[in-house]
Formats: C-alpha cells, sequence, structure tokens
C-alpha cells in the first residue's frame, strides 16, 4: 500500500502513547495499529531489534543454494542500480517465504553489516513491526515509516516492502530500506521496489515452467535439440547431452553448449536437420549418424521452427531415438521379457540346487553361454531364470528356434533383412541389443549361418541380408542344445568358431529320471501353476501316485511330466489326483487300437522312450506280444 508522506513528530508520538499507555490513537494506519498489538501481546522486545533468532553459517549456505536462481536474478538487477541505491543510502534484502533474510544487496541494513543481518529470521514474532511482517500478512507492498517500526533503533529508518507471489503463494519478500530521510524521492523508490517485484515474479514463473519442462524433456526416452542457424546447439534435453559428451561434442563438466554440428557429424549435410533448415520437415525418418567416435541409427523427427525477415529458416528442433532404444520399447511391450526366474526352478534334492547356484554365478558374467540337456528338462525355463538374473534383465529376451524353419528364412530372421532400397527390417539379433538372444537347438543351426553369427559376435557388427551396412549389436547368447555339442563340432558337423564362443560357460541339466528326489516339488508345482492359471481349487496328489510318478522312467522329462499331471488335473472329479488318474502315455489310451494303428504305435513307443519292458508295462501285454509288434511296424528292440 502506498502511503504518502507523514509528520514523523507525530508518528513518535502516538508509538510513545501505545508504547507508555497501550492506547491507540485513530490516526494510526489501523494495519500498523493491529500489528503493534500482536507484537505487545508476543512480548517482543522494542528498545533494540534482535539477531537472536537465525540460521547457522552451514543452513544459510544450503538455503542461498536452494534459492539460488531468485538470488541471482536480484543480484544482476541490483548491479544495475547500485549508484542509485548508494546515491539515496537504500539497502536490498531478499527475504525466503519464512522471513529469513537470504541476502542483502547493496548498503547495510538497519545499519548493519551483510554478515549480521543474512540468516536473520525478521518475522513479527522475532523483531515485531515492519514493513516486512505487514506486507507478509496482507501479501500486498507496504511502506512503513520509521517511527512506525517496532524496535527503536529501526526508526531512523523508512522501509517499504512487497511480498513475491508465485501461484498464489508468497514464495519470497523483497525490502529497500533508506538509512537517510532527507530528499529521498520516496514515489522513486515505490516505483523501484514494485518494479523489481514484477520483474522477479516474471523470471519465477518462467523460470518453474522451463525447469518443469526440461524435467518433462529429460524424463523422455528421446534426445531433443535446438539447433540454431549456423548449426550451434543452442538446447538439449538429458539425452541428447548424453550423446553429445559420447561423440567428444561436449565436456562432461560443461554444462553450457558450444557444439557446431557441422564440425562433429560427418555426414551432417545428408541429415534431416541440415534440410530442416532449408524448409523441409522430417518425421520419423531413419537416420544414421557418422561421427568420428561412433556411428548411431536414430528415428528422428525435425521440425523448422520460425523464420527470419528473409525468409530463412531461423532454429529447428530435432527429436530424436535411438533405434536400440526404441526396438526396447518394443520388445518389453511385445511382452519379450523373462517370464521366470531362477527361483521359479524347483530343485527339492542338492543336486538341482547346485546347478541353479552355478546358472547364478554364470548369470552375472558377461560371457555367452550353453545350456545342454535332453529336450523337455527345462532349458528354455534356465534361460529366462538367467536373463532375469543378468546384469541385462532390463534389456529384451528375445527367441529364435533353429528347427522351425528353412536356412534361408533361419538367415533373414537372426540377422534381418533388406526388401529393398526403401524397406529393412532388422534381424533378432538386433532386437536383442541390450537384453539376451536365446538360441534354442542350436545344433540344427547351419555351419555357414553359425560362421556368420560367431564373425558377428566377435566384431560386435551384424550385416543384414541384401545390405553393406554394418550395425553395431550387443547380445548376449544362451543357446540350448539336446545333444553333445562338443561331440558334433569335433565330427564336423557343427561351426568350432561359434561353439569356441558359447562353450565357455556351459550348464549341463540332467534328465527327470537322475533327479527323481524332485519330482514330488515338481508334481505339486504344476499343479500349484494349472490352478492358478485356470482359477480353480488347488489339488492334492495321493502318496501312492508320487511313488507312481518317481517309479517311472520319463523319458520326455518334466515336459512330458506337465502334459500327464495336466491331463490327470482336469480328469480328477474330486480334489485328489490318485494313481488310476495317471496316464503315463499321455494321450495315448491302452487299448487294441496301438496293434493297428502305426502313429499310435509310435506314441506309445516315443512315451516308453524306446524300453520294451516299460512299454509292454504300459499296453498290459507281455513282452513276446510287444516283439511281435515291433517288427510289425519295423522298430528295433531294446
Amino acid at each position: 500500500m502506498i502511503r504518502e508522506r507523514r509528520s514523523r513528530q507525530k508518528l513518535e508520538a502516538y508509538y510513545n502513547r501505545f508504547i507508555d499507555k497501550g492506547e491507540i490513537n485513530p490516526n494510526v494506519h489501523p494495519w500498523v495499529a493491529r500489528s503493534w498489538e500482536k507484537s505487545a501481546s508476543l512480548g517482543v522486545a522494542y528498545d533494540k531489534m534482535s539477531t537472536a533468532h537465525r540460521v547457522s553459517p552451514e543452513e544459510l549456505r544450503e538455503l542461498q543454494k536452494q534459492h539460488q536462481p531468485a538470488l541471482d536474478y536480484l543480484e544482476n538487477i541490483s548491479v544495475n542500480v547500485r549508484e542509485f541505491f548508494q546515491k539515496y543510502n537504500i539497502s536490498l534484502l531478499l527475504l525466503d517465504a519464512s522471513c529469513t533474510v537470504l541476502k542483502s544487496y547493496s548498503m547495510p541494513f538497519y545499519q548493519m553489516t551483510p554478515g549480521e543481518i543474512e540468516g536473520v529470521r525478521v518475522g513479527i514474532e522475532d523483531i515485531g513491526t515492519s514493513s516486512i511482517s505487514i506486507a507478509y500478512e496482507h501479501k500486498t507492498p507496504f511502506w512503513l515509516f520509521g517511527p512506525e517500526m517496532w524496535a527503536r533503533d529501526c526508526q531512523e529508518s523508512d522501509a517499504c516492502s512487497a511480498p513475491i507471489m508465485v501461484d498464489d503463494e508468497i514464495a519470497y519478500i523483497i525490502t529497500l530500506v533508506a538509512v537517510e530521510q532527507g530528499d529521498m524521492p520516496q514515489d522513486a523508490i515505490i516505483a523501484m521496489l514494485l518494479t523489481i517485484k514484477q520483474a522477479l515474479e516474471g523470471h519465477l514463473y518462467q523460470y518453474t515452467r522451463i525447469k518443469a519442462q526440461e524435467a518433462i524433456l529429460d524424463a523422455t526416452p528421446f534426445a531433443v535439440y535446438h539447433v540454431m542457424a549456423g548449426d550451434e546447439v543452442a538446447y538439449a534435453n538429458k539425452l541428447g547431452l548424453s550423446r553429445l559428451r559420447g561423440i567428444g561434442a561436449q565436456q562432461a563438466d560443461n554444462d553450457e553448449l558450444k557444439t557446431n554440428l557441422n564440425d562433429v557429424i560427418m555426414n551432417y549435410r545428408h541429415t534431416p536437420i541440415y534440410r530442416g533448415f532449408n524448409g523441409v520437415p522430417s518425421y520419423n525418418k531413419e537416420v544414421t549418424w557418422i561421427t568420428q567416435a561412433k556411428t548411431y541409427e536414430d528415428i528422428t523427427t525435425v521440425v523448422p521452427l520460425d523464420y527470419n525477415t528473409d525468409g530463412t529458416v531461423h532454429s529447428v528442433v530435432a527429436v530424436s531415438m535411438p533405434i536400440e532404444d526404441l526396438r526396447t520399447l518394443v520388445a518389453h511391450a511385445a511382452g519379450f521379457t523373462a517370464k521366470y526366474s531362477l527361483n521359479s526352478l524347483v530343485s527339492g534334492g542338492t543336486n538341482f540346487n547346485f546347478i541353479k547356484d552355478k546358472a547364478l554365478r554364470i548369470a552375472r558374467n558377461k560371457h555367452h553361454m550353453l545350456i545342454q540337456g535332453e529336450a523337455g528338462t527345462g532349458k528354455q525355463r534356465m534361460a529366462h531364470g538367467i536373463h532375469q538374473a543378468s546384469p541385462r534383465a532390463a534389456g529384451p529376451l528375445i527367441t529364435i528356434h533353429c528347427g522351425d524353419t528353412t536356412p534361408e528364412i533361419l538367415e533373414q530372421e537372426l540377422f534381418g533383412v533388406a526388401l529393398n532400397s526403401e524397406v529393412s527390417h532388422p534381424g533378432k539379433l538386433e532386437l536383442a541389443s541390450g537384453g539376451t538372444l536365446f538360441i534354442d537347438e542350436i545344433e540344427k543351426m547351419p555351419k555357414n549361418i553359425a560362421a556368420a553369427l560367431a564373425a558377428a559376435l566377435n566384431t560386435g557388427q551384424s550385416r543384414r541380408v541384401g545390405e553393406t551396412v554394418d550395425r553395431a549389436i550387443d547380445a548376449r547368447i544362451v543357446a540350448a542344445c539336446d545333444s553333445d555339442l562338443k561331440r558334433l563340432t569335433e565330427r564336423g558337423l557343427f561351426s568350432r568358431e561359434l561353439y569356441d564362443i558359447i562353450s565357455r560357460s556351459v550348464i549341463r541339466i540332467p534328465s527327470l529320471r537322475n533327479r527323481r528326489e524332485d519330482i514330488k516339488d515338481l508334481a505339486n508345482h504344476i499343479v500349484d501353476e494349472l490352478a492358478s492359471q485356470h482359477q480353480m481349487a488347488r489339488k492334492q496328489i495321493a502318496d501312492e501316485t508320487v511313488e507312481l510318478l518317481k517309479n517311472y522312467d520319463w523319458p520326455g522329462n518334466i515336459k512330458q511330466l506337465q502334459g500327464v499331471i495336466e491331463v490327470a488335473f482336469f480328469k480328477t472329479a474330486d480334489g485328489v489326483i490318485r494313481p488310476e488318474d495317471i496316464n503315463l502315455m499321455g494321450d495315448v489310451k491302452p487299448d487294441n487300437k496301438w496293434k493297428e494303428d502305426k502313429d499310435i504305435f509310435v506314441k506309445a513307443w516315443k512315451a516308453a522312450g524306446g524300453n520294451v519292458s516299460r512299454m509292454a508295462n504300459l499296453l498290459h501285454v507281455s513282452r513276446v506280444t510287444l516283439y511281435r509288434y515291433l517288427k510289425k511296424f519295423g522298430f528295433e528292440k531294446k
């Protein structure tokens, strides 16, 4: 509130009357009167201004650091008006919302040095009535004459304070204190205070929103650049700065951008940014950025931002996303993540626990690895667990099956393929960048493809089928093999180069017949998974059923056990799975159809693992009878 000059003698009389008799003269400003009454009720000493309530030097430094944008802005303003402050012996103070003095600018405040006043709390409960307390209470600028100050030693100085409002809340208070009245231009001081208030509020408004925008941009998975005409980078978000530092364009300890893209990007004239300065926008273009340090591949959008008066582009905004990051996002969105952990691998006995411990150790290193074991032993689940326990767990887990396709399609699926000059698709080796590529049945991979994969892993670069461009890869290979891969390699049936790469770490998963102590826990685990998956009540497995399962050799291993338990789970009417609910041959029934249908006989033969005695028991026939049908269908007896 702007107030005209008042008689200092009258104001002194009003003040003394209140101090001596507790009486308020009707001519006292009502805000000042209420403030005097509150100061008295709080018991604030009026002889001398107290500086007892102050923060420690460490706390002051932390506060100043926290409010550095406002401090720096006022510092720049005070420099420009220093002569005016000195001429009229004026001090400028910046206080936080708790009325703690953050900084004293220009001349001393209340004839105190900055060291004395900075860090002092000067609210009404600390020093009584002041322009600060009234401006704080009423959230408006207020001029207070010296005789109206509560502390007598401050009554030689007039002061004017104004709240700095940000989002309708007091963020700071600024105060101008005039030590000498004399020819002091009150109107000019008030005008200066209001100008500083408006300027600081505008600055903080813009600053908070810019910081919010920067936080949003830093959180995005895109590199964002603002490039000026002349190819200088004026702004880059966090990922953009990282990319610039990665190519040596900016020092890690330098936040100021002084980067000319034409100096660091070797193919700059062939990029969308260069075309953007010719007024040509680009949207979601696959771009290769060639630098001395590294070659990047991005999906990039460039938009001309504004134009000069002569029609030339003044600046452009470029938004790009590394293709490897995009693939990781797509991989996660498509569910290319580990479904199982090593803890989910059931192990009732010590032998398999030892294998799990070894898998955990191997998972934490960087080597490519090989998992060996018979079909159905759980190699794929083991691969999932290793990926999840590895440092690459945040990356994608991509799977490729070597036995499901032709060599030509396998090569394209693995390395990618260029359909024409405009369309090129990445392979699974690229898609697994930053993560794990699980290669199942690797023994079925043709030698030429295996040799090409070995070369790619050794060089860290891969080339799509039909292209001559080398692309960086960063995938860990976890391979699975049903047979003895070392023996196949020694016989020349598998690539020696690839075997040497993936065999540095090997895990051998035992067959189910060699871990019978785990069968009970495995069966119960399968039942639990089925009940949860189908939202059905859990079923118990009778003890005699467990013994039946333990006494079977399980040629199909855990996969076969899964199928048998699943059939029994849905077949059982009550809550207990009994021996009669178990069909060890899966969907092959022990009736006479196997005698006439070779396909059914083959299924039974596989279910029995090629063992005559076991098959005879399953079909409830004598060995002699079974030999007759073995001969009929052309099988060798075992």
